[in-house]
């Protein structure tokens, strides 16, 4: 569907790093680490609906919590 290398593409353009990956049940988990406006940007990007950043898929909730950054390099589709 090429849903975690759009999330990939985003998270570079907007310069964060972390991760997408599948879960058990077909959700999608992304962990993004960067400045706080730029994973707003990313959360918006994910919310938005009609996309106009050419996502793929559906999406049917993002669900959003703020941790302590875990020091990624990069951005992975795990």
């Amino acid at each position: 569907m090429g849903f975690r290398w759009w999330v990939k593409s985003q998270a570079l353009e907007l310069k964060l790093a972390g991760e997408a990956r599948n879960k058990w049940d077909g959700r999608v988990e992304i962990v993004a680490e960067g400045g706080r406006s730029q994973c707003e940007e990313l959360l918006s990007r994910l919310r938005e609906s009609p996309s106009t950043h050419r996502r793929p898929g559906r999406v049917d909730a993002v669900v959003e919590q703020w941790k302590t950054p875990r020091g990624f390099e990069g951005f992975y589709e795990a």
